[in-house]
Parts: structure tokens; C-alpha cells; sequence
């Protein structure tokens, strides 16, 4: 690779990186507050978890199309679509949002601003980086993900104390504009190939008999099911042992999920690293059996001293991640070329699509357990992640 197109590819990964942090300002904005709605608004675990997840459902319908199309058309021009979705998004959360249906409508419309950034980000990356970097360039974007997830939780915090959560979420919309301006005026435009043999472009048969990107996309869903359950219900666990423990002190619940998902980009580059070195099926299965063991165990944890659950919780949040990146570089390595957004795309549906249910199923199991005050509610709602993320390494086994 010559030293122009190195220095090509790594000013679209500064960039594309950039920009991801600033779109997802807004994605956890609502697990961040999640205490403080459920009062305010009388909501109950089911109904919050509807919001805290629905973002996923949005994201899960849009990307098919949107991720698909970047096989044809410069993905640069659906990022910057998704981009301004994802404030107008927020901006109508801030200006409407006043009850269950409002919140579920504009948190919606968010998923399809996150479905036309994320994965296309990704595909316009793969697009403008090549060579023998690309496969850790590749880790670094997705491991930005938990850096904005890192920033979202922290921002809205820090904001929402200061000035209320209307002005937290009117932030977000500007963030997500200024990552529209920034792609819009740093990243260079790229011509996208006509494919050799006309097919048409949302067939997706044949990614789906591709095996061995299929058991990647498969260990992905798991993961990401007990990824953002675990992201969306975190605040809310850590404030309910807090509360449980008179004179308890430490970092409030939303500066240990601040410093969880910096642990975690983190932990999903050296996993990616790991990858390269080793088997990656193997070190990804190792990954998710990992995790699975820290899920059956966190939620039981609630009747520890509150700064050692802190310490649990961060130690899970990494083992969670150590997975991340390293499944979703396995999918576009073994991707066909001519179908690589279609395939990103198909990890994309099933892996968010389960990101949507995994928050609703765990506000679910919380609900039918005995509700948010009990600890065996919280160690099996926990426990209910490990379940599904153990399917991970089975799909891997199969699919090979």
C-alpha cells in the first residue's frame, strides 16, 4: 500500500470515528436518565424497556435498506442522511417527548438515524481503507461504539443535572449535525463499481448461505442481546443497590456506566488484537462463554457492598466487549466483496434486531420476577442474558 493511500485511509478512519462519537451522543441518552423517567412519567419496567430498546426496532427495520444500498452508492451519501435523522430525532424528543408514546415515536426514528450511520460508517470505511491495516482500522470503528456509548451516558448525565434532560437531548441533536458536517466536509467521495453480474441489490440469499460469515452474524446477535441489555438496564441496577445501602458511597450509576463503556473500547480492540493473533472463532466463543458466566452471577451481586458490585460490573462490562469488534471484522472478512453491505447489512438486522429485544425481555423478566426491588428479580433479568450470549459459541461451532 503506498504512503497516499495509507494517509487516505487513516483520515477516514479519524474522521469516521469522530463522527461516530458524535451521533451516538443521543443513542443512551434515555438508559442514562432511566430512573428518573420511570418516576417522572410513571412508566413501568416493561414500558421502559420498550423505550430503552426501541431505538433497536427503528434501526433494525432501516437497515436492510440503508446498509444495503451502500453496495451501489456512495455510503458517505446515506451517512450523512442518517446523521440528520438522528437529530431531528432528538430534537423532536426534546421539544414533544412527555409520556410512554411520545418517547417510543421519537426514539424509533433515532434507530433509523443510528442504521443510516453505523454500518454505512463502516462499509465507507472498508471502501476508503484497504491494505493489511484494515483489519484493525476496522477495530477501532466499531470500538467507538462503546467510546460514543461512553460519551452518551456521560454527557447526558453531566447535562441533564445541570440544565434538565430536555437540554441533554437538545445537545444530542447538535452533535449529530456537526457529525453530518464533519463527514460532509472531511471525507472524500469515492466511486462504487458497477457489479459485474447485474443482481438485484436486496437479494439476500446468498449472504444467508454463506456459512462462515453467517455463524460471525449469528455470534453477533447473541452478543449484542446481552450488550445493550446489560447497557440499558446498568444505571438502573447500580441505583437500586445505592439505594438499598443507607450510607453506601462511590461513583454515582451513571459515571460507573461511563467508565464500563470506556473499559469496553478498550477491551474490544485488544479482543480484536487477539483475534488476529489467535483462532478468532475460537477467541470469540472463549469471549461470549466468559461473559455468559459474569451475566449468571451480576444481578445476584446486588446484596454486596455497593463499591464492590461497581468493581463487578465493571469487570462484566468487559468481558462483554471482548467480542465486539472481533465478530463483526470476521463477518466482513468473510463476506463476498460484491456483497460486503449487503452482508453488513444482514449482521446488522439480526444483531440490533435481538439489541431491540434484549432490553424489552429483560425489563420483562424484572417485571414477572417480583419487579425492580427485589434482588432475585435482578439476578434472573442478569441471568437471562447469560442464557441467550451462551448461544453464541454453539452458532460459531456450527457454522464453520
Amino acid at each position: 500500500m503506498t504512503a497516499a493511500a495509507a494517509s487516505t485511509g487513516a483520515k477516514a478512519v479519524f474522521c469516521l470515528c469522530a463522527a461516530e462519537v458524535l451521533t451516538m451522543v443521543g443513542v443512551f441518552s434515555f438508559p442514562a436518565l432511566l430512573p428518573g423517567f420511570i418516576a417522572e412519567w410513571g412508566l413501568s419496567n416493561t414500558e421502559a424497556g420498550w423505550i430503552s430498546g426501541v431505538v433497536f426496532a427503528g434501526y433494525t427495520v432501516a437497515v436492510p435498506v440503508l446498509t444495503t444500498l451502500t453496495d451501489r452508492i456512495d455510503a458517505k451519501r446515506v451517512y450523512l442522511a442518517g446523521a440528520l435523522i438522528a437529530a431531528v430525532s432528538a430534537l423532536g424528543f426534546t421539544l414533544t417527548a412527555e409520556g410512554f408514546w411520545s418517547a417510543l415515536g421519537w426514539r424509533a426514528l433515532g434507530g433509523v438515524g443510528l442504521a443510516g450511520t453505523y454500518m454505512p460508517g463502516l462499509k465507507a470505511l472498508v471502501d476508503r481503507a484497504t491494505g493489511p491495516k484494515q483489519a484493525r482500522w476496522i477495530s477501532f470503528y466499531t470500538a467507538s461504539f462503546s467510546l460514543g456509548s461512553s460519551g452518551s451516558f456521560l454527557i447526558t448525565g453531566v447535562v441533564a443535572e445541570g440544565f434538565g434532560w430536555r437540554a441533554a437531548f437538545a445537545l444530542a441533536a447538535g452533535a449529530a449535525l456537526a457529525a453530518a458536517v464533519l463527514v460532509a466536509a472531511s471525507l472524500p467521495a469515492v466511486r462504487i463499481a458497477a457489479p459485474v453480474h447485474k443482481t438485484h441489490p436486496f437479494d439476500f440469499a446468498p449472504v444467508l448461505r454463506n456459512r462462515a460469515a453467517m455463524g460471525y452474524v449469528l455470534g453477533y446477535a447473541a452478543h449484542v442481546w446481552e450488550l445493550f441489555g446489560a447497557r440499558s438496564w446498568m444505571v438502573a441496577f447500580l441505583a437500586w443497590v445505592l439505594a438499598s445501602q443507607p450510607g453506601a458511597a462511590g461513583p454515582s450509576p451513571t459515571a460507573v456506566a461511563t467508565l464500563a463503556a470506556l473499559l469496553a473500547m478498550a477491551a474490544s480492540i485488544v479482543g480484536a488484537d487477539m483475534a488476529v493473533r489467535f483462532d478468532r472463532r475460537r477467541v470469540c466463543a472463549a469471549a461470549m462463554a466468559a461473559s455468559g458466566l459474569g451475566a449468571a452471577g451480576i444481578g445476584f451481586c446486588g446484596g454486596l457492598p455497593y463499591g464492590v458490585v461497581v468493581g463487578l460490573m465493571l469487570l462484566y462490562s468487559v468481558l462483554i466487549q471482548i467480542d465486539s469488534a472481533a465478530l463483526t471484522t470476521g463477518a466482513v472478512i468473510e463476506a463476498e466483496p460484491a456483497r460486503r453491505g449487503a452482508t453488513i447489512a444482514i449482521h446488522s438486522l439480526l444483531g440490533f434486531g435481538a439489541g431491540f429485544i434484549g432490553p424489552l425481555a429483560f425489563g420483562l423478566v424484572l417485571d414477572l420476577a417480583g419487579g425492580a426491588t427485589t434482588g432475585l428479580a435482578w439476578g434472573l433479568a442478569f441471568a437471562s442474558l447469560g442464557a441467550v450470549v451462551a448461544l453464541g459459541p454453539l452458532a460459531l461451532r456450527i457454522l464453520r
